[in-house]
């Protein structure tokens, strides 16, 4: 069953169209990726899921539920988390208090439990901080519960900001470009950490991604965008050899070249 659906969705931007008429239908518990060249309508596309942005026309579905006009926090609190293609970590909050901002969609302590420190309000924030300290083993950081999140490496802050977006127990997390500035050690051991907590947690993942090697070895279903609209989708082994997706990347002689070789 298809936990997301974007029907008909377009977006935009005065005279500029950056999503256009855009289809697809992501599976439950899939590793499903996006991809194009820059400039394809990918980050948009997230905004329009997260509410960062409304649609100009379509709809958005998750589990049959429109989220068209909600508001992001709304939206955060129907199951959907996400991360940025740059860090946007709180820079001088511990990495305990980063994921811990993370889990306030799921909080429900109001002002009067926080001005009178009602026992609700007393065993939420300690099941919150069980839960944020979990949460850093999870993704692999350990003994930096303390640690401001400016000094953490580049890898362990990205990782921290993954930790911050399960925090919230999303049902479908989305992951613009996870492995933007690593080097080959850390993009291998995050290609295999987003297999891993899709089977550990059972959630969906929705990706957009750059490197090509990380998607075509993670992914179950690909949507190659161009210029806002879908140009392909399929498996890693139809997107590699689709003439298509080939043109978008790398031109018209490749793809021509590849249709001869093909043939």
């Amino acid at each position: 069953m298809a936990i997301l659906e974007v029907v008909n969705v377009t977006k935009q931007f005065g005279g500029l169209t950056a999503v256009s008429d855009l289809n697809i239908s992501v599976p439950e518990k899939a590793i499903y990726s996006v991809i194009g060249p820059n400039g394809a309508g990918k980050t948009t596309l997230f905004n329009c899921i997260t509410g960062f942005y409304k649609v100009t026309s379509g709809d958005i579905l998750l589990d049959g539920e429109s989220l068209v006009g909600l508001r992001p926090d709304v939206i955060a609190r129907r199951g959907i988390s996400r991360t940025y293609q740059n860090i946007r970590l709180f820079q001088n909050l511990t990495a305990l208090e980063n994921v811990l901002v993370g889990r306030h969609p799921r909080m429900t302590a109001g002002w009067f439990g926080a001005v009178f420190n009602t026992p609700h309000t007393r065993q939420e924030e300690k099941e919150a901080l069980d839960k944020a300290r979990e949460l850093l083993r999870f993704v692999g950081l350990n003994n930096v519960d303390d640690e401001l999140a400016k000094n953490l490496p580049y890898g362990q802050q990205r990782r921290l900001e993954i930790a911050r977006a399960l925090a919230s127990e999303p049902k479908l997390l989305l992951l613009d470009e996870p492995t933007a500035g690593m080097n080959p050690s850390e993009t291998e051991g995050m290609t295999n950490f987003i297999k891993h907590l899709r089977d550990a947690l059972g959630i969906t993942v929705l990706l957009i991604e750059h490197d090509m090697r990380v998607v075509m070895q993670i992914s179950d279903t690909i949507s190659v965008l161009d210029y806002g609209k879908k140009i392909a989708e399929g498996g890693p082994d139809e997107i590699r050899s689709n003439p298509r997706v080939i043109e978008a990347y790398l031109g018209r002689g490749a793809a021509t070249q590849h249709e001869a070789e093909a043939a």
